[in-house]
C-alpha cells in the first residue's frame, strides 16, 4: 500500500517510479550465465577443431579428446539455451500488456440431435421427404 499523505503537517514518503517489476537480479545472474556458457562453448569448439586436426595427423589421444570437447560443447550450447529461455519470460513479464489476441472462433455448428449416425441420417431423410418425425 502506498502512504497516503495528509493535507496538513509533513509531506509523506516519496515513492519510487523506476520500479518496472522486473526482477533485475535474476536477469543479471542468468545474462551472466548465458555468457559464461557460451563463451565456454565457443572455446570448446576451438579446442575441438584443434584436437580434429591433430587426430587428423595421426595423435591417438586426440580423438578422446576431440569426443570429450565435442560432447562438452554440446552440452554448453545447451545449457545456454535453457538458460536463454528462462530468461525471457522475465522480460515479458513486466511488459505492458496489449490487447491479447482473439482466439480464432470455430463457425458455429447446428444442434446434434440424440443418438448416432443412423439417427441423424433418418432424420435428413424424413426431412427431405416431408414426412413428420418420430419422438
Amino acid at each position: 500500500m502506498r502512504p497516503v499523505g495528509k493535507h496538513t503537517g509533513e509531506r509523506a514518503a516519496e515513492v519510487s517510479t523506476d520500479d518496472t517489476g522486473l526482477p533485475w537480479r535474476k536477469i543479471l545472474l542468468l545474462a551472466l550465465g548465458v555468457t559464461a556458457t557460451l563463451v565456454a562453448w565457443g572455446v570448446l569448439v576451438y579446442a575441438a577443431i584443434e584436437f580434429g586436426q591433430e587426430a587428423r595427423s595421426g595423435e591417438p589421444t586426440a580423438w578422446v579428446l576431440l569426443a570429450v570437447t565435442t560432447l562438452g560443447a554440446a552440452a554448453c550450447l545447451f545449457v545456454t539455451l535453457i538458460l536463454g529461455a528462462r530468461v525471457l519470460p522475465l522480460f515479458q513479464q513486466g511488459a505492458p500488456t496489449g490487447t491479447p489476441a482473439a482466439a480464432p472462433t470455430s463457425p458455429a455448428r447446428p444442434a446434434r440431435p440424440p443418438g448416432g449416425h443412423r439417427a441423424v441420417r433418418e432424420h435428413e431423410s424424413r426431412r427431405r421427404s416431408g414426412s413428420p418425425s418420430r419422438k
